[in-house]
């Protein structure tokens, strides 16, 4: 559980955790916090790691799933957003087989509406990437198999976001995701550490960098086939127009070639990437 100055939301979550799964390892990693955050969760049993300084949601979860002990992690924010009454949700799916078990949010559970656009934009990115239906690429509430998470520990950002970038990558390595329809509360508090403009950006990105890994010609052979039509288009324009083949028609063909052989070389370094090193 990544937390930020989320002494409230602790407060209220940690104990609902407990009564849920008593047994379970609670792992609070303090991302910096300037407040009470620590000792709220150290009050409420909870195993802390601290950080001198803010590293970033996704370094938080990277330095969680090193220090847990199970066979299943489950991720969840500290903002009071996720109910632990849905834990067993998830966890029933990957007993039923799944490696990743994704809480997905209805519109009802976006923050705003530019927010609920946004993520059905990533979602349908996504879906496009990987040839899967995906529900809720930015969720953070998920469950998965420690050993298949671990393996992409390298491809996570230390910012946001990792839901996205670990979400695309089991695809890619055809571990089975599934996603259960949750209901979220409004968070805890009211300073969220997303900025809708920059985060926005930033996550629009770490689709197409994650695309690139996960199937680089569906990104390299559109925008070859873009150039090919637009130097057929100018060829029969000048053609029509002066009767003859331009310098500009050619340097759009030359370009559709050079993208399209990038992209198959990317393919072949991708392969690479996700073959599992054996002992």
């Amino acid at each position: 559980m990544p937390a930020k100055n989320e002494s409230e939301g602790l407060a209220r979550t940690l104990p609902a955790l407990k009564q849920v799964l008593p047994e379970a390892e609670i792992i609070v990693v303090d991302d910096g916090s300037t407040d009470d955050t620590a000792a709220v969760a150290r009050d409420a049993g909870a195993r802390v790691l601290s950080s001198p300084y803010s590293m970033g949601n996704g370094a938080a979860i990277k330095r969680g799933a090193r220090a847990a002990g199970g066979e299943v992690i489950v991720f969840m924010d500290a903002d009071g957003q996720h109910d632990p009454a849905h834990i067993p949700l998830l966890l029933e799916r990957i007993r039923a087989g799944y490696d990743m078990a994704v809480g997905a949010r209805d519109g009802n559970g976006q923050a705003n509406l530019h927010r609920g656009l946004a993520n059905r934009l990533y979602n349908t990115l996504a879906s496009w990437m990987t040839g899967h239906r995906i529900l809720d690429l930015t969720s953070g509430f998920r469950a998965v198999r420690a050993e298949r998470f671990r393996e992409f520990l390298h491809l996570l950002p230390n910012g946001f976001s990792y839901p996205t970038t670990s979400t695309m990558a089991f695809f890619r390595s055809a571990y089975p995701v599934a996603y259960v329809q949750i209901d979220v509360a409004r968070r805890v508090g009211t300073n969220s550490h997303i900025r809708p403009l920059r985060d926005g950006i930033r996550f629009l990105l770490i689709i197409f960098k994650i695309a690139t890994l996960y199937s680089p010609l569906k990104l390299f052979a559109p925008t070859s086939a873009g150039f090919a039509a637009l130097g057929l288009g100018h060829y029969a324009w000048t053609f029509w127009h002066y009767g003859r083949f331009t310098n500009m028609s050619a340097l759009l063909w030359s370009a559709a070639v050079i993208v399209f052989l990038i992209g198959l070389i990317s393919e072949q370094i991708t392969s690479l990437t996700y073959v599992r090193e054996r002992d």
